[in-house]
């Protein structure tokens, strides 16, 4: 038996090369253009989140501290601040305090860059503010302050 050689045609060598130089370029082309519509609506979306999430934790703490003061009558003093919350600032000032306090972790959440919340006592009520993203106190767009009487 005698087994003979398949030379291949003009077609069959044309497809084996694989992508023309034109295509690759329309490919770039194309995804240059949607990354070029995509991208803008990304950036900037970090600090944004960062923000909103810095609002969430606000209302949490604030939620915390409706209960502190449905336990003992008042809000802590700006004194006494937010470490209030974690251990009695004054047993004779708050006997009716939680046992184990009021965040299981014993320690205060951060804002989302890890600075401390700022605790205002106001006239019967209070303030929670977060230094933003320089941890500076003021600060304008991304870098401004965050306080939780302006959280929606």
């Amino acid at each position: 038996m005698r087994i003979t050689k398949v030379q291949p045609n003009a077609a069959m060598r044309n497809a084996s090369r694989g992508f023309s130089l034109i295509e690759l370029m329309i490919v770039i082309i194309i995804l240059g253009l949607l990354a070029s519509l995509v991208m803008p609506n990304i950036m900037g979306k970090g600090e944004e989140a960062k923000q909103k999430l810095v609002c969430v934790q606000m209302k949490n703490i604030a939620e915390t501290l409706k209960i502190f003061k449905l336990d003992n009558g008042v809000y802590p003093t700006t004194e006494e601040g937010l470490d209030a919350l974690v251990t009695n600032p004054d047993a004779e000032k708050y006997p009716n305090y939680a046992k184990s306090g009021y965040f299981d972790s014993g320690k205060m959440p951060k804002d989302s860059w890890t600075t401390p919340f700022v605790y205002l006592g106001t006239d019967g009520g209070f303030d929670l503010i977060s230094l933003g993203a320089d941890r500076k106190e003021g600060g304008e767009d991304d870098a401004a302050d965050i306080r939780f009487s302006e959280c929606q």
